[in-house]
């Protein structure tokens, strides 16, 4: 490319000054045909950079056109058309299913009914390719009679989700567990010999008082009213005793309202423990609870609310079941280049990372920890723990979330379901007997045009009661 020297530049601003040049000054002017010259010099540059600059338009079109022509060949995908998605699946019989999305990297997951065990996987990816990962999930009858539930040589019989035991002689009950009264009968003449009965209730001649009555403590036992009608005797008892022993000798013993109500089937007295009075009953509660109002009901006393705890400087009161607990959890240990600061009782955030490091920013950004109080054998499914997240004012908020399961003792109790955009749920699928403590360890990850943004880490620490209320 040709360029104006500096005496051609000199000569174009002495031009444009040519009165100066005339005026006396010191500098020389040119001739006139020389500027005229340079000026024509000048033309042809400015047009061979005009031609330049178009030819090089001219190709960027061009290119740009290819560009364009081989984009448009690319298979292009119909917008109306549906995502990619995988085949629907169904609950195994016996089980349930968690997950209603067939989309691609989306999970479904399934559980067993009580008395039956999951064979296959438990969790199922949407794949790429629009196929599930694992191997169908199907519920195993759990054998009941494994655990050997009869009782003095009963044999156990399997049904549909349930067992029968066939008692021996002289026993019975659900697993063989009561003996059958043994009484015995003298008949009138005192020459025959003997004579055994093995009954499941006693004979009508000479009652024993049923297992609900109390015998043997006179505080529970009362004399009948009696008075003559007609010259006949009629006899009585008050309410809350029924009449023992023959006519000629009766009396009134207690009823024990916690033993007649003591089967579900006619429906019980009291949530927890039933007290026999005379005459009546009372209902109590375990330490750490109080009975309610209707007298049979109990509730948890708040040790932390009412300040009944013995927590020191530095710890938090945690309720639970009948109890309290005192916690201070810590942040995760440092490694590597990363590393947690503390900045509330329940929250630690990882301090900033430096610009190299991978592995810091694939951590978790933020770590919190969660403790739940749970009544024992809580009914199932049961939503216990929602993790959401909430982009700041004038931020962009990620395009996608991923929930998971990530630690914990217990996993196989839980899955983790999404419940709209940008809130996931995590759902106990299997009932908790207490008193124990579980633990999961819940991940939520942030992404952006398909690149990880933030991981946040949710500690759920569970603390089951001893008892179901």
């Amino acid at each position: 490319m040709a360029l104006i020297n500096n005496n051609s530049l000199f000569v174009l601003l002495c031009f444009a000054t040519v009165c100066n040049c005339f005026d006396g000054t010191q500098q020389p002017c040119m001739e006139k045909h020389r500027v005229v010259g340079i000026l024509r010099q000048m033309e042809k540059f400015l047009k061979g950079q005009e031609m330049r600059f178009t030819e090089g338009l001219r190709i960027m079109k061009s290119k740009l056109a290819n560009l364009q022509n081989s984009v448009s060949k690319f298979p292009q995908a119909d917008e109306s058309a549906p995502p990619l998605t995988c085949p629907a699946l169904e609950a195994p019989a016996h089980g349930r299913k968690f997950g209603s999305k067939y989309l691609i990297g989306h999970e479904v997951h399934f559980t067993c009914a009580p008395g039956y065990h999951l064979v296959g996987a438990g969790t199922r990816l949407c794949q790429e390719d629009g196929t599930w990962s694992g191997a169908n999930a199907i519920c195993k009858d759990v054998n009941k009679c494994a655990s050997n539930p009869c009782q003095n040589g009963g044999t156990c019989v399997e049904g549909t989700n349930q067992y029968k035991c066939t008692c021996p002689q002289n026993w019975s009950g659900t697993h063989c567990q009561h003996q059958t009264q043994t009484v015995w009968h003298r008949p009138k003449s005192s020459h025959r010999p003997k004579v055994k009965f093995s009954l499941s209730r006693p004979l009508s001649l000479r009652p024993a008082p049923p297992e609900w009555s109390v015998t043997n403590d006179p505080a529970f036992s009362r004399r009948p009213r009696c008075a003559k009608v007609d010259q006949a005797q009629h006899c009585s008892c008050d309410a809350g005793f029924h009449m023992s022993g023959t006519s000629d000798n009766s009396i009134c013993q207690d009823v024990n309202e916690c033993e007649v109500y003591k089967s579900e089937r006619g429906g019980q007295l009291c949530v927890h423990a039933c007290v026999n009075v005379p005459g009546s009953y009372r209902c109590s509660c375990p330490e750490g609870y109080r009975l309610l109002p209707d007298g049979r009901s109990c509730e948890d006393v708040d040790e932390c609310l009412t300040q009944q705890h013995n927590c020191s400087q530095g710890k938090t009161c945690i309720n639970t079941g009948g109890s309290f607990q005192c916690v201070s959890p810590e942040c995760p240990r440092s490694h590597g280049n990363v590393s947690y600061v503390k900045t509330s009782p329940f929250q630690c955030e990882r301090n900033p990372c430096p610009m190299d490091s991978r592995s810091c920013h694939l951590a978790a950004k933020t770590v919190s920890f969660h403790y739940l109080s749970l009544p024992s054998s809580l009914q199932t499914p049961a939503t216990l723990f929602r993790m959401a997240t909430a982009s700041a004012p004038g931020r962009p908020g990620p395009d996608s979330l991923r929930f998971s399961i990530v630690g914990g003792n217990a996993r196989s109790l839980f899955v983790m379901q999404r419940s709209d955009r940008q809130t996931g749920e995590l759902i106990l699928v299997q009932p908790l007997g207490g008193p124990q403590e579980v633990s999961v360890d819940m991940d939520m990850s942030e992404y952006a045009e398909r690149t990880l943004q933030a991981k946040h880490v949710a500690k759920v620490h569970i603390l089951v009661s001893p008892y179901n209320f």
